[in-house]
C-alpha cells in the first residue's frame, strides 16, 4: 500500500517562505506523476503544482505561478513544494497526492485524476 507524508507547513508572516515535503512509501514512486493540492475552508480542493515522473514537465495554478515551485528527487522518493512570496489567500491545507497511472498521462489537473493521498499539513499565513 502506497503511504504520503507531508511535512513543513506551520504559521508564517505574508511574504515568507515555506518548504513542503512528502515523503512517499513504495517502489515505483519514480515512474509517477506527483501533485499538490489545497483545500481552504468551505472551498473545493484545487490543483497547486504537478510534476512528471522525471520533473521534465511542471505546471502550476496561475495563483501561484512565478512563487511556489514543485520539485522531486526520486533517489529519495520525495517530492517538494517551495512556497515563497507567500499571500494570506495561501492559507489552507496542502495535500500531496500520486497519479492514477504512470508515466505521462494528460490526466493531472483534477482530484479524480489522483488514487494515493498524504494527511495533509496546515499551512497559515497571517497578515
Amino acid at each position: 500500500q502506497v503511504q504520503l507524508v507531508e511535512s513543513g507547513g506551520g504559521l508564517v508572516q505574508a511574504g515568507g517562505s515555506l518548504r513542503l515535503s512528502c515523503a512517499a512509501s513504495g517502489r515505483t514512486f519514480s515512474s509517477y506523476t506527483m501533485g499538490w493540492f489545497r483545500q481552504a475552508p468551505g472551498k473545493e480542493r484545487e490543483l497547486v503544482a504537478a510534476i512528471n515522473w522525471n520533473g521534465g514537465f511542471t505546471a502550476y495554478a496561475d495563483s501561484v505561478k512565478g512563487r511556489f515551485t514543485i520539485s522531486r528527487d526520486n533517489a529519495k522518493n520525495t517530492v517538494y513544494l517551495q512556497m515563497n512570496i507567500l499571500k494570506p489567500e495561501d492559507t489552507a491545507v496542502y495535500y500531496c497526492a500520486r497519479s492514477t497511472t504512470r508515466y505521462d498521462s494528460a490526466l493531472y489537473r483534477r482530484t479524480r485524476d489522483y488514487d494515493y493521498w498524504g494527511q495533509g499539513t496546515q499551512v497559515t499565513v497571517s497578515s
